[in-house]
Formats: structure tokens, C-alpha cells, sequence
């Protein structure tokens, strides 16, 4: 099968969309299949493909938000190339411009068309208005958001039964709509496969010592993901326990009002802001961790979640369906709903060693459930229903013509 993968984001960005995009590419690879990227150049405003990878990189101008480009709806350069690879299936992950693109492309060459619906964008509306029109902003992107997944997609997919409601109830969406959890490749967070000798650099290198008890978050650092929350914790944490260390991974657009928050709150010891790290990295961070902490509520899955439960780290999340999912509570790891309830379960945890690593095994185990291989699988299965529903809708349209030719010739 030629598969057309349309995203507003690859590398070299890094993000869980980003993330799970390249497994699938490299899984369906594996199963036999061609897989072409559409994306955004994030590098410089030229057209370029890189023939080998088969990836085609459209220029944009920069939206705003983190280092994500605009592109044209209909950039021509790019049109002939896509004709020329003779898709069978076009799987778009993102409803705007380049979105857009894959919906016209998919008509224009009747194809047909999947989706994955990966961003809660209701909620990072804020950093395009900067706080006007939020409430009008966010109906426009209802609208888009729904007028794109239900009348152009053959069919849809989503991450969680979080996100199944939310087209159902509120959005009222009448298309078919699959429930796949977006899979990781699990096996690369594997401790076997993780250099010890590269995890104790990287303790070293951070300063952490065989006393500290290491909560890691990783992500965006945006209001979004609530990571105030967990800096305002800390500050009761070390008061009871002084060698609690909470490193934050990532980058965005509060971190200079996180990092003058911790100052503020006389954490400059105990709250640790490491920047970005590099996609060949992201391992060993999780392996310097004892728990992973999260408190966003905006998550369609939480793939960072399931790396940390395939690194052996137990999850801490904020109470929320996007994690009911693949977290069981009290069996591989915990849920909190208030900052009281957070510290609890971290000292609880810091002082219940046993307890920790009972948790952490069940993570790995849950964590397999993850992996690239079984979705690839999974979405394979929707491209072929959506192939099998473009062919009917075909054969319906030539009935259809043919029909009403004959009545015209009736008359």
C-alpha cells in the first residue's frame, strides 16, 4: 500500500504528535508498505524532498505557537510530486492548512481520506488571539474542527474514549469513529536497551546524587500543561523532604515565568529546568526519574505517560480520562486531584520503596500494550475499511449518473 502522511509537524520538531508519526512511519514500513510524508519545512522557506525518506517539506510562516509554520492550502509546487506517488490512502493529522491540503489533494484524486484527531485545539486558541476573542476563537475552531472530521474524512480516529465523547456529545459527529491509542516504540525505553553508563553522564551532568528522589515531567512548558502546579507542590515537598528533585523537560513560551517562580519560591536547588533534549536522549531522562508527574488536563492520550510507564517510572496523574485509559490506579500508577493529594502520593511512594517498584513492573507490563508493531496494525485495518467505503461510494456515484441518464433519456 502507498500511504500519504499530512502533518503541520516532523522532525527535526520534537513532540508526542511528532513522536508517534515517525513510529508509524517506521511500522508501517516494516509491514511492507510506502509511507510519504507532507509536512511543514520548520528549517528554511523552501520546497525540499528528500527522496530516500520519502518526505516532502512545504514552506509556511511561523503561527506562534512553539515553532509550528503556516503552509499554503494549495501549494501548486507540491501538487505533481503527491500525483505522481499514485496514493492509495492519505492520512492527514491536523485539521488546518496542510490539513486542508490533504482534504482537497484526497477529492481532487479520489482518494480517500483518514484522520487522527491528536490536539484539544480549544485549548492553545490563547496563543494565537493572546487572550482576545477567546470565547469567539473557540467556536471557530469547533466549527473547522468538526466540519473537517465529519463531512470530509472517510474515517476518523481518536486516542481515548475522552476524545469519542467529545465528537459524540458535543461536537455531534455522525462519521465512524475508531478508538486506536496512539502506540510508541516502547522497546527503545526498554531498560536493557538504555546505556546505564549514559544515565549515570546525565545524573552527573544535572547533579543529582543517590539521595534525591527524582520527579520528572516532560512536555511543553505552557500554561496548557498546568506545570505551576507541580512547581507549587515542590515547595511543600522539600519542606518535608529536602532531597525531592523535580526536573522539567522541554521547552515553550513560560519558561522564563516557571523559572522565576521556583527562584521566587527558593527552589533553585530542587526544581531543575534541563531545556530540550534531543529525541536520542529522551530515554535516559526517564531512567533518572523514580516517578513521572503530570497535572495537564488538555491531553488527548499522554504519550509521554506511556514512555515513562515502558522506562519502569510509575505515572502521577491529574484525575482525567485522557489517563483513566492506561493508568489503573493502584496497580501501575496514581491519581491526584488536588495539590495536597499529589504531595501524598509522592511522599507516599518516597517512603514506601516497595510499594514503588511493585507499581513500576506493572507500568512496563501495561506499557506493552503500547507498542508500534500492534498500532500500525490497527490503523492499517481503518485504511483498508476507508479504501473498501471510497470504492462503494464510486460504485454508488456511477449508478447514481447512470440512473439519472436513463431518466433523462425517458423523458
Amino acid at each position: 500500500m502507498r500511504i500519504g502522511i499530512f502533518t503541520e509537524t516532523y522532525t527535526p520538531y520534537i513532540s508526542g504528535l511528532v513522536t508517534s508519526e515517525v513510529m508509524l512511519k517506521k511500522a508501517l514500513e516494516k509491514l511492507g508498505h510506502e509511507v510519504y510524508i507532507v509536512t511543514a519545512n520548520l528549517e528554511s522557506f523552501k520546497y525540499e524532498y528528500n527522496e530516500k525518506e520519502r518526505i516532502l517539506k512545504i514552506p509556511g510562516i511561523p503561527t506562534g505557537i512553539y515553532d509550528s509554520r503556516l503552509t499554503s492550502i494549495y501549494p501548486v509546487q507540491a501538487v505533481n510530486r503527491i500525483k505522481s506517488w499514485h496514493l492509495d490512502v492519505i492520512h492527514s493529522q491536523t485539521e488546518f492548512a496542510i490539513g486542508t491540503f490533504a482534504r482537497i489533494i484526497a477529492k481532487q484524486y479520489n482518494i480517500p481520506l483518514v484522520h487522527t484527531y491528536h490536539t484539544l485545539y480549544e485549548d492553545y486558541v490563547h496563543y494565537v488571539t493572546k487572550g482576545y476573542f477567546n470565547k469567539s476563537s473557540k467556536k471557530i475552531v469547533e466549527y473547522l474542527t468538526k466540519f473537517y472530521c465529519d463531512k470530509t474524512a472517510t474515517e476518523l480516529i481518536v486516542p481515548t474514549n475522552k476524545i469519542y465523547k467529545l465528537f459524540k456529545e458535543k461536537y455531534n459527529v455522525e462519521k465512524n469513529i475508531h478508538i486506536i491509542p496512539t502506540g510508541i516504540e516502547v522497546e527503545r525505553f526498554y531498560k536493557e536497551n538504555v546505556s546505564k553508563d549514559e544515565v549515570e553522564q546525565l545524573k552527573k551532568s544535572i547533579g543529582l546524587t543517590k539521595k534525591d528522589f527524582v520527579i520528572l515531567f516532560v512536555g511543553r512548558l505552557g500554561e496548557e500543561k498546568n506545570v505551576e502546579f507541580l512547581i507549587n507542590s515542590q515547595r511543600n515537598l522539600v519542606d518535608k523532604e529536602k532531597n525531592m528533585k523535580l526536573i522539567i523537560v522541554g521547552d515553550g513560551p513560560d519558561k522564563e515565568k516557571y523559572e522565576n517562580l521556583s527562584k521566587s519560591l527558593g527552589l533553585d536547588e530542587n526544581v531543575i529546568f534541563t531545556g530540550k533534549a534531543a529525541w536520542d536522549d529522551m530515554p535516559c531522562y526517564y531512567h533518572i526519574a523514580d516517578v513521572f508527574a503530570t497535572a495537564s488536563k488538555t491531553e488527548t492520550q499522554g504519550l509521554t505517560v506511556i514512555e515513562a510507564m515502558a522506562s519502569n517510572v510509575v505515572p502521577l496523574c491529574i484525575k482525567d480520562e485522557a489517563f483513566q485509559s492506561m493508568v489503573a490506579d493502584e496497580l501501575n500508577g496514581l491519581f491526584f486531584e488536588t495539590n495536597e493529594e499529589y504531595e501524598n502520593q509522592v511522599l507516599r511512594l518516597f517512603k514506601n520503596r516497595s510499594e514503588l517498584n511493585k507499581f513500576d513492573k506493572q507500568a512496563r507490563i501495561q506499557a506493552e500494550h503500547y507498542g508500534s508493531k500492534h498500532y500500525a496494525e490497527s490503523v492499517l485495518e481503518v485504511y483498508h475499511r476507508a479504501i473498501k467505503e471510497k470504492k462503494e461510494e464510486n460504485r454508488f456515484g456511477i449508478i447514481s449518473k447512470v440512473a439519472k441518464k436513463i431518466k433523462e433519456i425517458i423523458k
